[in-house]
């Protein structure tokens, strides 16, 4: 199954949601409003140590998400989690995560049908890795995004302080399969950065994704050189039961440090996660 052909039909009524047990409380982390270039956000933050920000995948800030997170926060860094769509901490089910992924498909702050056009979150996402990066200190900032965000990270590479940019299953723009969102000028930018400060980009994706393809990594790889890493993992490593948002509407392999992530010794996307982490630390830690 596609979601593109959902995502362009009439939104799907939302109504208000009782309390899910699978929900998680994020108790563990702080709620903090922050407010960068005039527009305020909410923004979890827990950990000490370098700045890592932390994109959610649709449909928001799942409890596979904050699993994430805290496997970053217990590797020694401070984790900044902005809450960009959805609702923080909900399980994901089918039909609410599509609801919030069609209103963020027609959201002014994201170009989830154009290529060469980076959205314009991501603005606001530079000014979040100033911050975060002023608060905690170090030599810089790194930056995850995920599916839906997952280029943001790349356009986040125009701030300074952003050193260590991950990709996972990159998807936008969802109907040109062989294409990215950043505009050329962009990508120029970054790729002259990557070169001149021999930074590098790490990207993951299944085999089998049907929304991130091999086409798109190739449109990467030569837009920026060989400074972009890539991993694509088989089909067969993905969690054969993530929950419904994933099984019923992506409906493929994805979300490889997340939901189809399996926590297990020896797990292809275990691994995955373990070589983001050492990327960050081999980029953010302090030089001895």
């Amino acid at each position: 199954m596609s979601f593109v052909p959902l995502v362009r039909a009439s939104l799907l009524p939302h109504g208000g949601r009782m309390s899910d047990p699978r929900d998680d409380a994020l108790a563990d982390f702080e709620r903090r409003t922050l407010t960068i270039e005039g527009v305020s956000k909410t923004v979890l933050v827990s950990g000490q140590g370098p700045a890592v920000v932390v994109m959610a995948e649709m449909p928001g800030i799942s409890p596979h998400v904050a699993r994430f997170a805290r496997w970053v926060r217990e590797a020694g860094f401070c984790v900044y989690l902005p809450s960009l769509f959805g609702r923080d901490g909900a399980f994901p089910e089918a039909e609410r995560g599509l609801a919030v992924l069609k209103r963020a498909c027609v959201s002014a702050e994201f170009r989830a049908f154009a290529a060469n056009e980076a959205s314009p979150v991501t603005a606001w996402l530079r000014g979040l890795a100033r911050l975060a990066h002023a608060e905690r200190g170090g030599r810089g900032v790194g930056a995850i995004g995920m599916c839906f965000t997952g280029n943001l990270a790349l356009s986040m590479m125009l701030e300074p302080s952003v050193l260590a940019p991950v990709l996972c299953q990159p998807s936008l723009p969802f109907d040109q399969l062989d294409r990215v969102e950043s505009p050329p000028a962009e990508l120029a930018q970054v790729r002259e950065r990557l070169e001149r400060e021999q930074l590098t980009v790490r990207a993951y994706r299944f085999e089998g994704d049907r929304f991130c393809t091999a086409q798109r990594f190739a449109a990467y790889a030569a837009a920026l050189g060989p400074r972009f890493e890539f991993r694509v993992l088989p089909s067969s490593a993905a969690n054969p039961a993530p929950p419904p948002f994933f099984s019923a509407v992506v409906g493929c392999p994805h979300s490889v440090v997340t939901a189809h992530l399996i926590d297990e010794a020896g797990q292809p996307t275990l691994a995955a996660r373990d070589e983001i982490v050492t990327f960050f630390k081999a980029r953010l830690a302090e030089v001895a």
